[in-house]
């Protein structure tokens, strides 16, 4: 059975709470002493998952880097869930993710979509296990508590989304109206495509409705798909916080 590593007291931290992937056992350096890794020495210990304590030199030789600050956690591969598990709220707020490469990128955007209550992200067919550390890492642990849904059949899935009355938006500018003029719906999935490749002829001939973000200046490139996601996603939870 493969390990995976995730590194770090914050992604160690999130992989202990989200229960979404098992964790086989705890790598802590001897030193390391602070609050927060005694909290997650405890709830390691009460999930009965095998704790040893190392030199920071020998921690070093397993991590990618030597930024996990003492702490690495080896893991199974993640869980996924299913449309029907994230669309259960009235409001349920949903994110298609396509053509991002970089796993950094990836992590930052699931940060912003996390923070901003996105209640799932569908991702096409990519084997991310391999970079779980470094998304778990840029998310600020966000990878590991947000519900994700592989679209092994894409159409089927916007089939699915719009049989339970879900709007699909997306990020792109031609045809579009402007974000800031626009009112989302009560259910809404936002689609945002990387800067190079974009979305999916698929994914784009189902949108409902076109949506640019509005520049000051004569900027003719896209914004990155990190950046993109933060503003779709902070404009819809500043509708929604103003309508409560």
């Amino acid at each position: 059975m493969e390990d995976y590593i995730l590194e770090g007291n914050i992604s160690v931290k999130a992989a202990l709470l989200a229960n979404k992937r098992c964790i086989h056992k705890i790598y802590v350096d001897k030193k390391k002493k602070d609050r927060d890794t005694a909290f997650i020495i405890r709830k390691a210990k009460e999930k009965k998952i095998p704790i040893e304590t190392h030199t920071r030199e020998e921690i070093d030789e397993y991590a990618q880097g030597k930024t996990h600050g003492g702490m690495i956690a080896f893991c199974g591969e993640r869980s996924y869930q299913k449309l029907s598990d994230c669309i259960m709220n009235d409001d349920c707020f949903l994110c298609i993710l396509e053509g991002i490469e970089d796993p950094f990128n990836f992590g930052h955007v699931l940060r912003s979509l996390y923070a901003a209550g996105c209640d799932g992200v569908i991702i096409p067919p990519r084997n991310w296990t391999t970079a779980a550390g470094v998304v778990a890492k840029s998310s600020a642990g966000a990878s590991e508590y947000l519900s994700m849904i592989i679209a092994d059949d894409m159409e089927a899935l916007l089939t699915e989304m719009k049989n339970n009355d879900i709007h699909l938006i997306a990020a792109e500018r031609k045809d579009a109206v402007n974000l800031y003029e626009y009112t989302f719906p009560k259910r809404v999935c936002i689609a945002i495509g990387g800067e190079m490749r974009g979305l999916s002829k698929i994914v784009a001939q189902a949108c409902d409705q076109n949506v640019f973000i509005p520049y000051a200046n004569d900027f003719k490139n896209a914004m990155s798909a990190s950046s993109s996601a933060t503003i779709f996603a902070f404009e819809l939870l500043r509708q929604r916080m103003i309508k409560k």
